[in-house]
């Protein structure tokens, strides 16, 4: 079941002075299958976040390290900062709550653009005012992956590719058990990073999660190579402060073009990549949770948007146009797709902040939608201190990494 999950072997000995060992336990048989390999591709910045949550802060952190880590692995990955933009007067309170945001979180490089300042970063671009965000950056996190991988097996540890997590159980002697499809593996501990499947394998931890994953897919489209132009960097709009998302934007990619999106719909199957694709479970598990129907009945309207788009690349235009109006019909080809995987309370709201939480030699991570790519190393950080709080150990910053 467990997309991730990474287990903490000879806890009980460390204190003697044995180092701690590790066994990533990845579902799929290559890793970043899903979310991590399926995004956007960006280093953000911590504009977005309110300062002093567990997102800020660890995005702040985090987008310094995964420069740091790029620039030290050799993976490609470059700052070439963004732009967001207001289009219409109603967006500029939004704005100037992100700009207040942006400076409260550190970022000393945020400046306020005019109009005709927009178009010196960005002479396709439409619209009334905007920031540049010049920490932003683009890589690809798939490569990022590869490198974590790397240093895991370097440093002693382990990467299981299809090895689904089946079962857990408890040793009298304080240990766990954890059953999967290449085996099973006895540990100390154990770190649920799931994604999609995170509450599920909390259960199978006899956890309660007190949230449930709901998939929301997010579509793209590429721009015609000989319309790349269009884009020179990133270009984003001002967000809708109700929602988790960033509405679609353009992206210049590290691998080369540009993307479009995404959009935000909910998705049948939490691995749905295509608007055809169905799981009976997933879609029974969204459907009976009480949470789903009182978010439902707020956000109606919005979701019916998002779904329009899906099926209308005219109404994706229309959203992309709203940014760069010169932008045709026939510029745009069908990309990819991602799955996010957003935690809804039983109120219905859409959980925005990153959810960890602990339980007897477990640390379940149940939400870390974006920016967690961008944070994943400062998210690892607080996740082996609460580790190590967990089983009695030293914790030691330096090691986290």
């Amino acid at each position: 079941m467990a997309t991730a999950m990474v287990l903490l072997r000879g806890a009980a000995s460390a204190p003697g002075g044995r180092r701690l060992s590790l066994v990533v336990l990845e579902a799929e048989k290559k890793l970043a299958s899903h979310q991590t390999g399926n995004n956007s591709g960006v280093i953000h910045s911590g504009l977005y976040y309110k300062p002093g949550s567990l997102k800020a802060t660890l995005c702040v952190e985090g987008r310094r390290a995964m420069y740091e880590f790029c620039r030290e692995h050799g993976v490609r990955h470059e700052c070439c900062g963004k732009v967001v933009v207001a289009t219409r007067e109603a967006e500029l309170p939004a704005l100037d709550e992100l700009e207040r945001r942006g400076k409260a979180n550190g970022l000393v490089g945020i400046k306020r653009l005019s109009a005709a300042e927009l178009k010196e970063h960005e002479p396709h671009l439409a619209g009334i005012a905007g920031l540049h965000v010049p920490e932003t950056g683009i890589v690809n996190y798939a490569e990022v992956t590869a490198a974590y991988a790397e240093v895991v097996r370097e440093l002693g540890g382990e990467v299981w590719t299809e090895a689904a997590v089946r079962a857990v159980h408890r040793l009298p002697a304080g240990g766990l058990v954890v059953e999967t499809t290449r085996g099973r593996v006895e540990a100390g501990g154990l770190v649920n990073c799931a994604g999609l499947q995170s509450d599920r394998v909390a259960r199978l931890c006899s956890a309660t999660p007190g949230v449930k994953i709901v998939p929301f897919r997010g579509e793209y489209y590429t721009l015609r190579p000989e319309r790349s132009s269009l884009v020179r960097n990133l270009i984003y709009p001002v967000p809708d402060p109700r929602f988790p998302f960033l509405g679609v934007h353009f992206t210049r990619m590290i691998g080369g073009g540009v993307e479009a999106g995404p959009n935000a719909v909910l998705a049948l199957a939490r691995h749905g990549y295509r608007r055809t694709s169905f799981s009976l479970r997933d879609s029974y598990d969204t459907g009976t949770y009480v949470g789903f129907w009182r978010m439902a009945r707020r956000h109606w309207l919005t979701g019916f948007g998002e779904l329009h788009r899906s099926f209308s690349k005219r109404a994706f235009l229309s959203a992309l146009r709203r940014l760069i109006p010169e932008l045709e019909l026939s510029d745009l080809s069908p990309g990819g797709a991602g799955v996010r995987a957003q935690a809804l309370d039983p109120t219905g709201a859409l959980v925005d902040d990153f959810r960890i939480v602990q339980g007897d030699r477990m640390v379940h991570v149940l939400n870390a939608p974006s920016p967690a790519a961008t944070a994943s190393i400062s998210i690892g950080r607080h996740i082996a201190k609460l580790a190590a709080e967990q089983l009695g150990l030293k914790h030691e910053p330096s090691a986290a990494v």
